[in-house]
């Protein structure tokens, strides 16, 4: 498998508008970048403001899809802006359908590996002011996913993206979505979720315990 990065983005945590009268604190606006130093932290000065439910050592880099961009103009009869989803990399040839936990890859300088499926916010909707958009892609699982780094190193805008390594287990990131994100998994899926090595940490607690509270309505 081998992608190729057409947009990268970074940003701090700042205050975005949210309709006419409000606005929130939120790490997902992120400004287009030609290059990024990436550390075993994240981006520098990239950064994440709920750091409760975003960032960590597992989670330092975001990828999105850049096919689904077409999916949604199209859709909603708009034009998003670049990073529209908080993603740092916007890739080409890289679906959550063909991309498995695990998968290790080569992008300039740096070498990351995927952890988890990305599970999205209602902020993508409130990002892009349009609420409608955050059911679409929590309901398609067209969400990008989640990287941790593995060897720091610059990354620029055109880079290859290579995919160095992957795992025996083929756990995608699709099969992640229709067995925890969209809640049909059964006992063996969600098992067999568990045994990729690579899984997040935050990841595998969450799984941990819908295979717990599975267990115990089966039992009644």
């Amino acid at each position: 498998m081998e992608g190729k990065i057409i947009g990268l983005a970074i940003g701090k945590p700042k205050e975005m508008p949210v309709g006419k009268k409000r606005s929130m604190m939120t790490g997902i606006v992120k400004q287009p970048v030609e290059k990024a130093m990436l550390t075993q932290y994240g981006f520098v000065d990239d950064g994440q403001y709920d750091l409760a439910h975003h960032g960590g050592v597992d989670r330092t880099v975001c990828i999105y899809p850049a096919e689904h961009y077409e999916r949604w103009n199209e859709q909603f009869g708009i034009e998003l802006p670049p990073a529209a989803f908080g993603e740092n990399l916007t890739v080409t040839g890289m679906l959550e359908k063909d991309v498995c936990i695990g998968d290790v890859f080569r992008i300039g300088q740096s070498i990351i590996q995927v952890t988890e499926a990305r599970n999205p916010c209602a902020t993508i909707g409130k990002r892009n002011d349009l609420s409608e958009l955050f059911k679409e892609v929590r309901n398609t699982g067209y969400t990008g996913y989640l990287c941790r780094t593995i060897e720091v190193g610059e990354i620029c805008l055109g880079d290859t993206v290579e995919c160095i390594e992957r795992p025996d287990d083929l756990v995608t990131v699709a099969y992640c979505h229709e067995n925890i994100l969209h809640g049909y998994g059964t006992e063996e899926e969600m098992i067999r979720i568990l045994e990729v090595e690579a899984l997040a940490e935050r990841y595998r607690f969450d799984v941990e315990t819908r295979l717990i509270n599975l267990a115990m309505v089966n039992e009644k």
